[in-house]
C-alpha cells in the first residue's frame, strides 16, 4: 500500500491563482416558474447574431443534477491507480468506462462503470504510446479510437488501448501549438503562439496540418517582472484577474470566447465565423481591496512552502498590478446534447453555495442558469451526467461522475 503524494504546483508565471469565490442569496426558483430571457436573432453579412438576456437573479433551469455522485474514483491510501497527482482530463465512454488524464504520473488510468480499475495506458517517457510532453486530456476520436494530448503531440490508441501512432502539429517556428479539442468530424481544434499576449486558433488535419485559421484572440493580459521569487530569469507575469480565452467544441461547431467580454465566436468546419453570441453583462470594475483576496489565494496554494518563500509570495502577489475589470465569465464547456455552459465569474469575497452555469441551447439562446456541484471542476458534460474532479480539504483528488437529468 502507498500513501497519496500530493502533486507540487509549479511556479507559472510567478503566481498562478485558482479564484474559488463567488455570491447569491436568495433560495433558487425554477426558470419554468418565472420570466424566461429573451433572445434576439439577427444576420449581419451573414454571420448570425444572437443577443441574450441574462436569465432572472435566483432563477434555475429546471434540470436537475443527483444530490450525489454515481460513481466516485480516487483515495488517500491504496493501490496506485486510485491515488491521483493532478488529473487534467477525464472522458466517459460509450461502454460505461471512465478514462482519466493524471498529468502527475503522465498516464490514462481506465475504469469500468463502477468505478474499478481496468488497465493503465502510457506513462512518462519516449517509448511508443508514452508521453514525452505534459499530458494534458484524453478524449474518443472517430470510430472507437482515443486521442490524447501532450505538448505539442497528439497519440492515438485503440478501444483496449493499444498505440497507434504520434502526430505533432507544426507552424511557424513550432511553438506553443498544442490539441485544444476534438472536432467532430475528427479534426482538432488546437491553438498556437501568435507573437505577443495572443494565441492563434486553428483546425487541424487528422494529420496534423492546417485546415483553416480562425484568427489570432488575446490570451491574457501580463506584466513585466524583474525575476520569480526562486530566483527566476525576468519575464512576464499574468495581472489579476486577468483575461482569458476559452475555445473547444460546440455540437457540430467550434467556439472561441476571451473573456473580457460576454460574447462566443461560433465556426463552422470550414473555419468560416457562422455566429456570434452574446449575453447582456455589465463590466464590474476592480479595486485596489481585490488584491487582498488575490494574495491570500497565492498563500493558500503554496501553504507547504517555508516561511521566507512565503514572504516572498506575498510581496510578489501583493504587488501584482490588476485588470481594470473582472472577467465576464469564468469557463465554457460543450456538452453532448449540443448546449453550450458558461461559468460565471466569482467575485473575491462573495461565495456562492455551488458554481453557477449559464446554459445555452444548440442555437446560441440562453436556457438559464444552472449549478454543479460544489467543488466539482467539470472536465466533461454528457446528456446524461456530468464528470469532474473534485479535491478534498486535505487535497485528496477524487474523479467523480453525478447523474444529470433534463427536463
Amino acid at each position: 500500500m502507498r500513501r497519496r503524494l500530493r502533486w507540487g504546483h509549479g511556479w507559472v508565471a510567478w503566481v498562478v491563482v485558482s479564484l474559488v469565490a463567488g455570491g447569491t442569496g436568495a433560495a433558487p426558483q425554477d426558470l419554468e416558474a418565472t420570466q424566461k430571457p429573451r433572445s434576439t436573432v439577427r444576420d449581419s453579412a451573414g454571420v448570425e447574431i444572437v443577443e441574450n438576456e441574462r436569465p432572472p437573479d435566483g432563477s434555475r433551469l429546471g434540470w436537475r443534477i443527483g444530490s450525489a455522485p454515481s460513481v466516485s474514483i480516487g483515495q488517500v491510501e491504496g493501490e496506485d491507480p486510485y491515488l491521483f497527482h493532478f488529473v487534467v482530463g477525464a472522458t466517459r465512454l460509450d461502454d460505461g468506462r471512465i478514462l482519466v488524464a493524471d498529468a502527475g504520473s503522465a498516464e490514462i488510468r481506465v475504469f469500468d462503470s463502477s468505478g474499478i480499475h481496468l488497465a493503465t495506458w502510457g506513462g512518462r517517457g519516449e517509448g511508443p504510446g508514452e508521453f514525452s510532453g505534459d499530458l494534458m486530456h484524453v478524449k474518443p476520436w472517430t470510430g472507437d479510437s482515443i486521442v490524447a494530448w501532450h505538448g505539442q503531440a497528439v497519440s492515438m490508441y485503440d478501444s483496449e488501448g493499444r498505440y497507434g501512432r504520434t502526430l505533432r502539429f507544426a507552424g511557424p517556428g513550432d511553438f506553443f501549438h498544442h490539441a485544444a479539442a476534438v472536432l467532430g468530424d475528427g479534426t482538432f481544434l488546437a491553438t498556437g503562439y501568435a507573437g505577443g499576449n495572443d494565441l492563434v486558433v486553428e483546425i487541424r488535419t487528422a494529420d496534423g496540418g492546417l485546415a483553416y485559421s480562425l484568427g489570432e484572440f488575446p490570451f491574457r493580459e501580463v506584466y513585466e517582472v524583474a525575476g520569480g521569487p526562486e530566483g527566476n530569469r525576468p519575464g512576464v507575469a499574468p495581472v489579476a484577474y486577468s483575461l482569458d480565452m476559452e475555445q473547444g467544441r460546440w455540437g457540430d461547431f467550434a467556439f472561441v470566447g476571451v473573456t473580457n467580454r460576454y460574447e462566443i465566436r461560433v465556426f463552422g468546419s470550414d473555419g468560416a465565423l457562422a455566429r456570434i453570441v452574446r449575453r447582456d453583462h455589465v463590466p464590474r470594475a476592480t479595486t485596489r481591496s481585490d488584491i487582498d483576496h488575490y494574495v491570500e489565494q497565492a498563500l493558500a496554494l503554496w501553504a507547504d512552502s517555508p516561511p521566507d518563500q512565503l514572504r516572498r509570495i506575498r510581496q510578489a502577489a501583493a504587488a501584482t498590478p490588476l485588470a481594470r475589470t473582472f472577467p465576464a465569465f469564468r469557463w465554457a464547456r460543450g456538452d453532448a446534447a449540443g448546449h453550450l455552459w458558461v461559468r460565471e465569474f466569482d467575485f473575491p469575497g462573495e461565495p456562492r453555495p455551488a458554481p453557477l452555469w449559464t446554459v445555452f441551447d444548440p442555437g446560441g439562446r440562453v436556457l438559464g442558469f444552472v449549478e454543479t456541484p460544489p467543488r466539482l471542476r467539470v472536465l466533461e458534460i454528457g446528456e446524461d451526467y456530468i464528470l469532474g474532479r473534485t479535491e478534498d480539504e486535505l487535497g485528496v483528488e477524487s474523479i467523480q461522475l453525478w447523474p444529470l437529468e433534463r427536463s
